[in-house]
This record gives structure tokens, C-alpha cells and sequence, in this order.
């Protein structure tokens, strides 16, 4: 029900999306839905949710790992991320279209400013560690890497020829390695 709803939510938007026309693409009644759930704001929470925790997860294992230099931890987030982005595709994408009109919008938005904070700490680190050019501050590098991974829920879609996984070696070299030959 929640991955239908997620669905829903990313192609209608959430204001667009009433609970009748989630039970209409589930194939059940209102009613049905309601046993669930209290409100469309709590699936919309339930939906949010699944892609943040990943998210989350992936960079805060990373961040932890030891015997690793920081752009080696950064890379590893970065390269998580991609997989975590790909695999919770339409949550993640919900997650990155919230305004923050409603306090389970606003939650959402409070965590993915945690994560980020996650990520421009292990930048600056990195940076000072001498991993990472240091005429870039930690904010922007992080604005432009997380800009490149999460323009994938633009294009990215299930039936995409390239496996997740190399579409995250992709991202995640050309992050780190450029473009040149």
C-alpha cells in the first residue's frame, strides 16, 4: 500500500493526490486504507520515511567506518547514497519535492538537513586531511555532489538499461575523478 501511494503521491504531487484516488490505484476502498493509516499525512510520513532511514543508514555506516581515509568514507556514502536513491527511487523523490507546508514535511526536511550535515562534516574532514582541493568550501562541495546524485530521480526509472550499481561507480567517479581520459 505505501509503495502505491508513494507512487501516487510522486506523480500527482501530494496536494493533487486525495485518499480516494490512492484506494482507486490500490484497487480497495477508502475505508480499507483508513484501517492502516489515521491520514493521508501519515502515509505521506510512512512513504517520506522509507527513503529517509535508508539514506540515513547508508551515510551514518559509512561515516562510522574505521581504517578508512574521510574520502574514502566519502566516496563509500556517496556511492551508498546512489544505491539507496535507485532502490527507494519514489520516496526518495517524494523526500526531495517537500516544502515544508506540513509538520511531517517539515520533519522530513529536518532530516535531510542532519544528513547533509552528515556529509559536509565528512567533507570537511576530508578537505582537512588533504583528500579534497580546499579552494571549494564544505558547503558547496556538498551542494554539488548531493546536486548530481539527486538530479537522478529526474531521469532515473525502473526500466533503465544500466544496473544500480554501475550507475553509482558512474556518479561516484565522476564526482571524484572528473571527466578527463
Amino acid at each position: 500500500m505505501i509503495n502505491k501511494a508513494t507512487e501516487v503521491f510522486v506523480s500527482r504531487g501530494y496536494d493533487g493526490t486525495s485518499m480516494d484516488t490512492v484506494a482507486r490505484e490500490l484497487g480497495i476502498t477508502k475505508s480499507a486504507i483508513y484501517h492502516h493509516v489515521k491520514s493521508k499525512e501519515e502515509l505521506l510520513h510512512l512513504a517520506i520515511n522509507r527513503g529517509i532511514s535508508a539514506l540515513d543508514s547508508a551515510v551514518e555506516d559509512e561515516r562510522q567506518r574505521t581504517g578508512l581515509t574521510a574520502l574514502e568514507r566519502l566516496r563509500a556514502a556517496v556511492h551508498a547514497s546512489v544505491v539507496i536513491l535507485i532502490e527507494y527511487h519514489h520516496s526518495v523523490t517524494l523526500l526531495l519535492r517537500v516544502r515544508g507546508n506540513s509538520d511531517v514535511e517539515r520533519e522530513a526536511l529536518e532530516q535531510r538537513r542532519k544528513i547533509d550535515d552528515k556529509i559536509r562534516a565528512l567533507v570537511a574532514e576530508a578537505i582537512g586531511e588533504g583528500g579534497l582541493r580546499s579552494d571549494f568550501t564544505p558547503g558547496l562541495i556538498t551542494r554539488l555532489l548531493f546536486g548530481m546524485v539527486n538530479s537522478i530521480t529526474e531521469w532515473y526509472r525502473p526500466s533503465y538499461p544500466v544496473d544500480p550499481e554501475a550507475i553509482a561507480d558512474a556518479v561516484t567517479s565522476m564526482a571524484f575523478n572528473g571527466l578527463e581520459a
